[in-house]
């Protein structure tokens, strides 16, 4: 037959907003970290859908698998504040937030700022301070602003806690508690490499030489235009079928049998934010459900505690949030 259409035309949607330039900058974000960083390619996705839908990541990875320098670099092609806090067990609140010193000059107390005062912070090995440095972040990490003397001090957008700990090494570690885990919205598992990966990461280390990875780096995105982006982020459209969708992924991890703690109803929000980003970095201004199954496990997983018996036969947080997922029908 002469001129048939196909069966599966690719059809192009007019957006509402103007998505090139996200996209452009998403790509720029890429481009900068694929210099060094191999492979780890859902790594950086969800990283800079974090940074878009104004989230806190949590990075969790043995040693050895680039959390670090991601998270450093990464940081590095924003033309933002940067500040890296290395935990330990005898970190106390007042080295992260700051505290007020007495001034002689003016007979007073007056405030000196701690390293939680940038735009991106990288919190290494953050399980390793104790409950009372822990208890310190939750108000800047909810509210972006902390409580010092009675005296409040917002933080200056964009601001946006990376965190890294590793999961093997239990000595001189603090288990962090919910009401924190709470406050990140992802939680990204970091994986090994493939043999292919590894491959490619010794020859890039072999080409590069000397010159450390930061050299190679040039920030790409100004905090006028991040902001930019996350507002735009806000504006993309999610039906009301989606959004019932959503409450009912969530809800369900509250009454599953395998499940001992639910997800809250600020998950339901995070998963809806981190669609939102998720659908603008695909070039589109509305939300799929393939976009909230995409970031399901990353928003959840940290957020739900397994029943013990469940736990002691090897079932995973993962494994449960993905069989909800394939239990609530699609919305179509």
């Amino acid at each position: 037959m002469e001129n048939e259409a196909p069966q599966n035309p690719e059809i192009n949607f007019n957006t509402r907003i103007p998505l090139e330039e996200l996209q452009q900058a998403v790509e720029s974000l890429k481009e900068q970290l694929g210099k060094v960083i191999i492979g780890q390619d859902n790594f950086i996705e969800l990283l800079i859908t974090g940074l878009l839908a104004n989230g806190h990541v949590l990075i969790e990875g043995v040693p050895g698998v680039a959390k670090t320098i991601t998270a450093r670099l990464f940081a590095k092609t924003l033309d933002t504040g940067f500040s890296r806090i290395q935990f330990t067990p005898d970190l106390m609140p007042g080295d992260v937030l700051g505290t007020s010193v007495f001034n002689s000059k003016i007979s007073d107390f007056e405030f000196k700022a701690g390293p939680i005062f940038s735009n991106i912070i990288l919190i290494d090995e953050i399980n390793r301070a104790p409950a009372k440095t822990q208890a310190a972040l939750f108000e800047v990490m909810e509210e972006r602003q902390i409580t010092i003397d009675g005296n409040k001090y917002p933080m200056t957008p964009p601001f946006m806690v990376l965190a890294t700990q590793n999961p093997i090494e239990q000595e001189g570690t603090y288990e962090l508690p919910e009401a924190q885990l709470d406050r990140f919205l992802f939680k990204i598992k970091v994986d090994y490499p493939t043999p292919e990966e590894e491959v490619r990461i010794l020859q890039s280390h072999h080409q590069r030489k000397s010159s450390l990875p930061e050299d190679n780096i040039q920030p790409v995105i100004s905090p006028e235009k991040l902001l930019s982006l996350q507002h735009q982020i806000g504006e993309v459209l999610v039906e009301e079928k989606l959004l019932t969708y959503i409450a009912q992924l969530v809800i369900k991890t509250r009454n599953h049998p395998h499940l001992y703690l639910g997800a809250s109803p600020r998950a339901t929000i995070a998963v809806m934010n981190a669609s939102k980003a998720m659908a603008a970095i695909q070039g589109r201004d509305f939300v799929i459900p393939e976009d909230i199954k995409k970031v399901l496990v990353p928003v959840l997983a940290h957020r739900v505690i397994l029943a013990p018996e469940k736990e002691m036969e090897g079932l995973t947080r993962e494994n449960v949030i993905e069989v909800i997922s394939n239990t609530i029908e699609i919305p179509r």
